[in-house]
């Protein structure tokens, strides 16, 4: 596995938390802050540094501790500091209002290495006596700590799938059984799954149960029969997994019971009572003769009921059950031609403009689009129009050394508080592609925010707005926007909206996209990657599309490259 730049980048901040709730010395805490920044600040990627102690900010040490990282992947530093630091007390730094200067001395002072011995500490009264803390800050800290360790009801899809597809890995391997799927709401791709559910074929179901409660992970065992595994792992809270046990020749109708929804079910069960059938999830009963049907897939068990088939993703009782009578012709993942939003190491990304493009053709693409920060958003080491032309050259040099590929000059611009757009019309007419963007002020009212997107709908220059609610799926509920007015805005004046793939963002989500598509407002699905795993990310933008009833022809990186350029103006 190479490492890219934004690994070293959290190496060197995870080393600077460790020093630090060690109570180690200011200088050298911040020796480590200083490189990450100086990294951070860098244009280039990993492979264009040649000697780190070159770099401003980074000494012999430093320097040392990188190269020992890149060589072996993993740092002997960290490891020590690791050994010598309570494993309990790091995750107490994601706590609102605790940093690691405070939790270093909590540990000292009151011996709190953990959650539990933090919650002793607030309740005794201990930790508002100590200088810099006082009762309110004790008060909300320990809000914070119970707040953390209540699981919601339903956990974000960003959580939920490295989950699934850690599960499928190991039934990937099972010797007692070859045919499974995920199904619930995840195979549906709704934003938030209570628990995962797996439909798994088996012509021996005892040997197939005992061979999934040889899964690894098991906290709990809820149930072990030969038609149903219930197990509890732990992957940051308690999570339910049901593996349902099923002949073969149930396992298509079992799959569809099992996806749902509940309100599609429905909706299908009152079109097999027309035909004087009843559907179950051990097939279909023809009502008069008691027989029962089943099938050899989902696609025949539809096929039954003279439809098509019908994507998981859209089986939520929207019309799908007569919608599907012809075929619906929704976007795919082949369908995709290019990303339209992603970023390099010449603002917060891990790899070089050159590397993005190499590793989107590996994939098939045609095209890409940097749109890398402005200049407003110094956190992510914003571009000036400075920098932006001397990327543009890059960008320049990189197309004429690709064959049959090419990089659109963009920018993610920044709209700011007060509603004016971080670049000028005359600077904003050099780029191929402009992207705009609220990073800022989420909690101004609707009618402000509703002003700024309305600014950058209005402006010629911007091509598009990206993640328009700024939500992070069960972390933050995106700023006030009206999704009427900006899909009519975005109809009126030829914008297109973003979905953005990034499983936390999703952002337009599903039911707003249908709308979208209504109207025919144009969509780009795109990862908004910072480093290569994320380009993986276009998969699940891919399921969101098709939950919105996404068509390939509403979405723009299904076009040509010619085609975008006629769409951008340029010549």
């Amino acid at each position: 596995m190479a490492i890219d730049k934004k690994q070293v980048i959290k190496l060197l901040e995870k080393i600077a938390v460790y020093l630090e709730l060690k109570g180690e010395n200011p200088f050298k805490i911040s020796a480590y802050r200083k490189a990450a920044q100086a990294l951070e600040r860098d244009d280039r990627s990993l492979s264009e540094i040649e000697d780190f102690t070159k770099m401003q900010g980074i000494g012999k040490g430093t320097a040392a501790v990188i190269d020992e990282f890149l060589e072996n992947e993993e740092s002997d530093t960290l490891k020590q500091l690791q050994a010598e630091v309570p494993a309990g007390l790091v995750p107490l730094l994601d706590l609102p209002g605790l940093g690691g200067k405070k939790l270093a001395k909590l540990y000292k002072q009151l011996e709190v290495t953990d959650a539990e011995s933090l919650k002793d500490a607030l309740e005794s009264g201990k930790v508002e006596e100590l200088e810099g803390f006082g009762k309110k800050s004790a008060e909300k800290m320990l809000k914070a700590l119970e707040d953390a360790h209540s699981r919601p009801e339903r956990l974000p899809i960003a959580h939920m799938l490295p989950l699934a597809e850690k599960i499928e890995s190991f039934l990937g391997e099972a010797q007692t059984f070859d045919r499974y799927s995920r199904a619930g709401s995840l195979r549906r791709m709704r934003e938030t799954i209570k628990d995962l559910d797996f439909i798994i074929a088996s012509k021996k179901p005892e040997e197939t149960r005992d061979e999934l409660l040889s899964y690894p992970d098991i906290k709990d065992v809820v149930a072990s029969g030969e038609t149903k595994v219930s197990i509890v792992v732990n992957e940051g809270y308690d999570i339910g997994i049901d593996f349902r046990i099923v002949a073969p020749e149930e396992f298509a109708t079992t799959l569809h019971h099992f996806t749902g929804s509940k309100d599609h079910n429905v909706a299908m069960r009152q079109l097999a009572k027309q035909q004087n059938e009843k559907i179950s999830e051990y097939g279909i009963e023809n009502v008069e003769s008691g027989k029962v049907k089943t099938f050899d897939s989902e696609e025949d068990f539809f096929k039954h009921f003279d439809l098509h088939f019908i994507p998981p993703e859209v089986r939520e009782n929207y019309g799908e059950v007569d919608r599907f009578k012809e075929p619906v012709d929704l976007v795919n993942l082949k369908d995709i031609r290019g990303d339209l939003h992603m970023h390099s190491t010449w603002s917060d990304g891990a790899q070089s403009i050159k590397e993005m493009a190499e590793r989107a053709k590996s994939k098939g693409y045609e095209y890409i689009a940097i749109t890398d920060h402005s200049k407003f958003l110094r956190v992510a080491n914003g571009l000036s129009e400075k920098r932006l032309r001397s990327q543009r050259e890059e960008i320049q040099k990189v197309n004429e050394a690709m064959d049959d590929f090419h990089i659109f000059a963009g920018i993610e611009m920044d709209i700011l508080p007060d509603g004016s757009l971080d670049f000028d019309d005359d600077f904003l007419e050099e780029m191929d592609f402009v992207i705009a963007s609220i990073h800022s002020s989420f909690q101004q009212s609707e009618d402000k925010i509703m002003e700024r997107l309305s600014n950058a709908l209005e402006n010629p220059h911007v091509n598009m707005i990206a993640h328009p609610t700024g939500r992070l799926i069960g972390r933050r509920e995106g700023y006030a926007v009206d999704l009427e007015g900006l899909i009519q805005g975005a109809k009126r004046t030829g914008t297109i909206l973003e979905l953005n793939a990034n499983p936390n963002r999703l952002d337009l989500n599903w039911e707003w996209l249908m709308k979208a598509q209504e109207e025919e407002v144009e969509i780009a699905i795109n990862t908004d990657a910072h480093s290569y795993p994320m380009l993986d990310h276009m998969n699940i933008g891919i399921g969101a599309a098709r939950k919105g009833w996404l068509r390939k022809s509403t979405v723009i990186n299904t076009w040509t490259k010619q085609q975008l350029m006629e769409k951008f103006n340029i010549h």
